[in-house]
């Protein structure tokens, strides 16, 4: 009579176990950290392309009204797939840093790749950089996944516009910045610091 109960009460934990790791391991896409994002690609519940799916589609949805992203670029999904192959091949080794991370650079740094690098200037839209910008280069030698540019003040505010106005991308509408995103803000930048020192 104890076996078959102790059998149920192991089947029982083992439901439950399972149950619990499903919830456990499902990712939370809302203002996701680096560590939090690095952490689902350890643990499996996250992968860089579905990340980078998730940040294009929101880019889709809210972009038109909030015109803070001025291009995506093109090789996302296949920056995303090799990152995600990387890391399986090496077993979740280079599941740190930027590695696998989607990152959106202002458009005054430049990319030697099929995203335009303007300053918001409908002048220098189709111009060719000679070479990744120095922050650019690290991103990438790091792994992160350019997934696009962000709308700038045109010329970065060296002629006189209205904050967050440029002419190829008009007038972006994300001002609020609360105390709390600044906080994050500054950690994300302390970090490309630190990565700008390897």
């Amino acid at each position: 009579m104890a076996q078959p109960r102790l059998q149920v009460l192991a089947a029982a934990a083992l439901v439950l176990a399972l149950a619990a790791g499903g919830v456990a391991t499902a990712f939370e896409f809302e203002e996701a950290t680096v560590d939090a994002i690095q952490l689902g690609f350890r643990n499996g519940s996250l992968t860089s392309a579905a990340l980078v799916r998730f940040y294009l589609d929101r880019i889709a949805r809210l972009n038109p009204q909030l015109r803070a992203v001025i291009e995506v670029n093109p090789d996302a999904p296949a920056q995303a797939a090799r990152a995600d192959a990387e890391r399986a091949a090496s077993g979740g080794r280079c599941a740190a840093g930027l590695h696998g991370v989607p990152v959106l650079l202002k458009d005054n740094i430049a990319t030697r790749d099929r995203l335009n690098t303007t300053a918001g200037s409908l002048a220098l839209l189709g111009s060719v950089v000679r070479r990744d910008a120095g922050v650019a280069a690290r991103l990438r030698r790091a792994g992160a996944v350019i997934l696009g540019k962000a709308n700038p003040s045109e010329w970065s505010n060296f002629r006189q516009v209205d904050p967050g106005w440029s002419a190829r991308g008009g007038q972006t509408k994300v001002r609020i910045i609360s105390a709390q995103n600044l906080l994050y803000y500054h950690n994300c930048i302390s970090k490309l610091f630190i990565l700008s020192q390897i």
